[in-house]
């Protein structure tokens, strides 16, 4: 059994990689999407902004997918992504785990919505404001097991690591 599914997922690996992590990225955030509105959560600007990379994540796969000639433009673009990525969840992760004191010191940067800031600010400059955080990021409303923005690191660490193994397998 487990050497029928190891099996499996070489053959996932090999051959349809950049589909299978199309549809990971997608079912990622259908997942959350899903759980914000079965637990009426509200998702913080930073928590938004990983939904985003997910979506581009699963956007380039997608195209990568149909366009092999580009693979080594889609495996530099996920692995770019899947870095800015591990910077957004992890600076999620430390707002989440500041004291009480700590965080009524932070700055409202997380106000605003996102399309709102990036709006008003413009794109680089409300990216910077969100990337701020606030007191509104650093709560924490939901975990199964770990909360959504230590499921992100996770999964953007993944995606990193195997994206950067079958670009260096593909040099040999």
């Amino acid at each position: 059994m487990i050497t029928k599914l190891l099996k499996l997922i070489k053959i996932v690996y090999q051959n349809y990689f950049e589909i299978a992590s199309c549809l990971c990225a997608t079912l990622i955030i259908l997942i959350a999407l899903l759980l914000d509105n079965l637990l009426n959560l509200n998702a913080c600007p930073l928590c938004i902004l990983i939904r985003y990379i997910f979506g581009l994540i699963a956007l380039i796969s997608l195209v990568g997918f149909f366009v092999k000639k580009l693979n080594y433009v889609v495996r530099f673009l996920i692995l770019s992504l899947s870095i800015y990525g591990i910077v957004i969840s992890s600076k999620l992760i430390y707002l989440q785990n500041l004291s009480s004191e700590e965080i009524a010191l932070l700055t409202p940067g997380c106000d605003m919505p996102l399309a709102t800031q990036i709006e008003y600010f413009g794109l680089f400059e409300g990216l910077a404001n969100v990337y701020k955080g606030g007191p509104s990021c650093a709560l924490e409303v939901w975990r199964f097991i770990f909360n959504f923005a230590e499921w992100g690191l996770i999964f953007f660490c993944v995606y990193f690591i195997a994206n950067l193994f079958k670009t260096m397998t593909h040099f040999k």
